[in-house]
């Protein structure tokens, strides 16, 4: 097992479950630009309550069950592969909330490979 540590950023997109890219979920839209763009992952998280710009709270309780939970997207990769991936987001912007946050990462990975590990496309990732 191999210990791979270092310094990271951190993208979080935050949207609602509803909100659409071209007929597409926008939190779908992100991932897959991320993937696109060679990141090293993306994950995708349904929030329980929360409220935005438009002030109406959204939640899962029975009662007032929403259909519009608040979702965020986190992006953790190498801070120049995270910043280079912000323009694609650029045409986004006006549909969700990013924030960037430094960070550090700590993995183990098992087997042969150890920290130079490189994708199919020979791109460094975390």
């Amino acid at each position: 097992m191999t210990s791979l540590t270092g310094r990271a950023l951190r993208l979080t997109a935050y949207v609602g479950e509803n909100a659409t890219w071209h007929h597409r979920p926008l939190y779908a839209e992100i991932v897959h630009r991320a993937h696109t763009a060679g990141l090293a992952g993306a994950s995708v998280f349904r929030g329980i309550e929360g409220f935005g710009a438009s002030s109406r709270i959204h939640t899962s309780r029975l009662l007032s069950l929403s259909e519009d939970l608040p979702v965020a997207v986190v992006v953790v990769d190498a801070e120049e592969r995270v910043r280079a991936f912000l323009p694609h987001l650029g045409e986004l912007a006006d549909a969700c909330l990013v924030t960037l946050e430094e960070c550090e990462v700590v993995r183990w990975t098992r087997g042969a490979h150890g920290p130079d590990e490189t994708d199919p496309e020979g791109k460094k990732s975390l």
